[in-house]
């Protein structure tokens, strides 16, 4: 167990800490800043979200630095950045941020990719995160952050960069799921 494993079940075990933050009633009100009033639990719940996100390039830092690369980590980064998207999606349509159909879709296409993933693991491969991948999974932590800050700072200019950002993690998220199976379309081809 290195240290950026270690840091990846960081970005694990932040998840329940997110979740009881923004769905325990714990009545801290509402705030306004940069223009938005929001509940204060949306805004705590973003700097975790944020701060969960960020354990994502942390520990790919120090694995790439220290050649700490492993086949553990190759597997754990994805499932922690797909079980920190997810909860923070059902958690948004929840509270009518995000529309249903759009979770649904990148959520199905986390499952798609973790399943593609299980079928190489089990043939002895394991395949990382490739550019597209990373892009999708940036597009959707920066949408996912506009929509639990109510869009700060942009409303005050009235760009809905929080609705711009999840169309753009929508359109990463099916480009780079068909990516993943364009490149491992053997898989299916000798399972005949």
């Amino acid at each position: 167990m290195n240290l950026p494993n270690k840091i990846t079940i960081s970005r694990i075990l932040l998840i329940p800490v997110f979740l009881i933050i923004l769905l325990v009633d714990f009545s801290w009100g509402e705030m306004t800043l940069l223009g938005v009033t929001l509940p204060t639990a949306h805004f705590i719940g973003a700097l975790i979200f944020i701060l969960a996100s960020t354990t994502d390039w942390i520990d790919g830092y120090y694995a790439r630095k220290y050649n700490l690369v492993t086949d553990l980590g190759k597997f754990l980064d994805p499932l922690a950045d797909k079980l920190l998207v997810s909860a923070a999606l059902i958690v948004l349509v929840d509270f009518g941020l995000a529309p249903a159909w759009i979770t649904i879709a990148i959520i199905a296409r986390e499952f798609a990719v973790t399943g593609l993933r299980l079928v190489l693991a089990g043939g002895g491969e394991v395949v990382a995160a490739n550019m597209l991948g990373k892009i999708k999974t940036w597009a959707q932590i920066v949408a996912i952050s506009a929509l639990l800050l109510h869009n700060m700072i942009f409303e005050l200019i009235s760009l809905p960069l929080d609705d711009i950002a999840l169309w753009v993690a929508l359109i990463f998220t099916v480009w780079s799921g068909w990516d993943y199976f364009a490149k491992n379309k053997q898989v299916f081809v000798s399972s005949k």
